[in-house]
This record gives structure tokens, C-alpha cells and sequence, in this order.
């Protein structure tokens, strides 16, 4: 069992039988009819004109900033954002756009003040704010509707554009028992990651209207972005928000359980209140050795990625068996 991440996710053989399968074509010529259905489905079903499939999160979350902001201009995301943090800087390198990073809440929102204070005036001086990027999840945590609407009705005041990056979008949506419209609906663009909890083997989609999506298309071939007979992916990524969704539910009982089971160890700080979808965080005692623990457990095939705080991913392939295997193995450890 490997609980590093949920994008170890393995595709399931219905994935692997649909891309042996699947008929495709150029998708750079626009004529690869796998592709195209998965674009046109996935904008229709979220709500948006239309949507463009992409290799990875990364390059979703790129196209969509760079789609949005012009050379120079200037994007508002939190301090823990992924497109800020962990995305290699590419939108400042490759699209010349600034971040300007929020401190985030416990919860993972974003003071409405603190944004309001960071909007740029209108000053050759200054870079231009256009955009106000937000995350949902975030490290586990779920965006409430509310917070949502008033992020909504920022931007609307302010003149900037609202995107979304929702790697793991479906895992809020599952959490707070809604249908992906009901987040969708605030958003002037999103993207939805399709190879982590929903087990694509590969790809994000980008979602927004045509013009925007046509400006992103452009931008993905500059990029490097554009494939071919990529409709051997698209028939997988068709699978993912057809027959996994529901399956987040499990996991996220999974990782509520995985935190209570912690929770009972000592040494093992962690509020199983918090745990909100698929992710778990733990505080270890100083007397935890987390590298020992970690080796101990890879001999066992039992994989983790040693920190502290210790980050626990729940998925597909953890079963509630797994979960108590492993904190059996845990609590033999210690």
C-alpha cells in the first residue's frame, strides 16, 4: 500500500480495456473523436462553454493563469496555493505573470481584506491585478459554498477574473454532498485533475468559456502541450468522472478512520475533527523516529513519505483492511 499521494492511483481494467480500445485520431488537427467527446462532455457537464484536456494539473493550472493574465500582470493566491508553491514557478517564468501570495486561513480561505489590500492601484508602477486564484481542496480542506459566493462577489467588485484550481475538486464535492455544478457555478475557469482520487492514468482538463479555452488551446501548443492520438488518455479521463466519483466517498471514510486509529497512539497529534476528504496530517512527538518508521514499513511494502508533519493520502487502492493493517503495523512500531 502506498499512502504518499493519491496520484499513485493504478487505472482500473475498465480504463484499461476502454484505451486499448478507444477510436482516435490528430488532436492537434482537432480530429481525434475521444478527445473532442471528453471536452465537450466534461464542459457541459460542469457548466462551462467549453474545456481542453491537458497532460498534467501543472500545465492546466499554467494555461489557465496564462489565459487569463497578460505579461506583466499580476495573479492573487494563497501562500499554500499548489500554482504558487509547488508548480515550479512557471507562470512567472513562462508567462512573465507575478503572484502574490495570501497568507491562508486554518481553514484554508483567504481574508477578504488581506485580497483587498494586495489589488494593485491603477499605476504604471505597479502590476496590474487580474485574477484571484483559488484552491479547492486544500491540503485536505473542503471551500465551504458560502465562501465561495463571496469570493464571487470580490472578484465581481474588484474587476478581476476568479479561477479554481480543483486538482481535487470531486473530493469536495463529495464531502459537502453537492453536484460539481454547485462549485463550478462561482468560477470563471477550473481545472479538474483526473489522474489522482479518480485514477486516470494521465491528464487535467481546463474549463472555461470558448474564447478563453480557445486562447488556452494556443497557449498549450506554445507550451509544448499538444498530442496526437490522445484520445487513448481521454477514453480513461471519460471513466474517471463517469465511474470513480462516488468511489471519494470511500476513501475519505477510509482517511477519517486512518486519523481516529492515530489519534489513539502516543506520540501521534492528530484531530480526526479536521480530517475533511482524503487527506490526513499528523504531528509527531519528538521521540518519533519518522525515517526508522518509514523504513520499517517499506520492508513491510508499506510506503510513506517521511516528514513532520507526516502526510497521509487515502485512495482506490487503500482498502479499509489496508487502514488497519497499517495502524497495526504503526502501533507495533512504536
Amino acid at each position: 500500500m502506498d499512502f504518499r499521494s493519491d496520484t499513485v492511483t493504478q487505472p482500473t481494467q475498465a480504463m484499461r480495456d476502454a484505451m486499448a480500445n478507444a477510436i482516435v485520431g490528430d488532436d492537434v488537427y482537432g480530429d481525434d473523436p475521444t478527445v473532442n467527446e471528453l471536452e465537450q462532455w466534461a464542459a457541459e457537464r460542469h457548466g462551462f462553454e467549453a474545456a481542453l484536456f491537458t497532460s498534467s494539473g501543472t500545465q492546466a493550472n499554467l494555461l489557465g493563469l496564462m489565459a487569463h493574465c497578460e505579461r506583466g500582470d499580476e495573479y492573487l493566491c494563497g501562500q499554500q496555493a499548489h500554482n504558487y508553491m509547488f508548480e515550479a514557478g512557471g507562470a512567472a517564468v513562462l508567462g512573465s505573470i507575478q503572484p502574490q501570495p495570501i497568507e491562508n486561513n486554518p481553514d484554508g480561505t483567504l481574508d477578504f481584506d488581506k485580497l483587498a489590500a494586495a489589488i494593485k492601484p491603477n499605476d504604471f508602477h505597479f502590476a496590474r491585478t487580474k485574477l484571484l486564484s483559488l484552491e479547492n481542496t486544500i491540503n485536505g480542506k473542503v471551500l465551504p459554498l458560502h465562501y465561495m459566493a463571496q469570493a464571487r462577489e470580490f472578484t465581481n467588485q474588484h474587476g478581476l477574473s476568479l479561477h479554481l484550481d480543483g486538482a481535487r475538486v470531486y473530493n469536495a464535492a463529495i464531502a459537502l454532498n453537492v453536484d460539481i455544478r454547485e462549485i463550478a457555478q462561482y468560477f470563471d475557469s477550473m481545472t479538474v485533475c483526473l489522474s489522482k482520487g479518480l485514477a486516470a492514468p494521465i491528464g487535467s482538463l481546463l474549463l472555461g468559456s470558448a474564447d478563453y479555452i480557445q486562447k488556452a488551446r494556443r497557449l498549450r501548443k506554445m507550451v509544448g502541450g499538444a498530442m496526437r492520438q490522445a484520445g487513448i488518455l481521454a477514453a480513461a479521463g471519460k471513466l474517471a468522472l463517469t465511474e470513480q466519483v462516488m468511489a471519494l466517498e470511500a476513501d475519505r471514510r477510509n482517511a477519517k478512520r486512518l486519523a481516529e486509529g492515530l489519534a489513539e497512539l502516543p506520540g501521534f497529534n492528530v484531530n480526526p475533527d479536521f480530517v475533511q476528504t482524503n487527506i490526513v496530517f499528523v504531528k509527531l512527538a519528538e521521540n518519533i523516529d519518522v525515517h526508522f518508521i518509514a523504513k520499517a514499513l517499506s520492508d513491510a511494502d508499506i510506503t510513506i513519505s517521511p516528514s513532520n508533519p507526516l502526510r497521509l493520502v487515502t485512495h482506490k487502492d487503500i482498502s479499509n483492511d489496508d487502514i488497519e493493517l497499517f495502524l497495526t503495523k504503526i502501533a507495533t512500531l512504536i
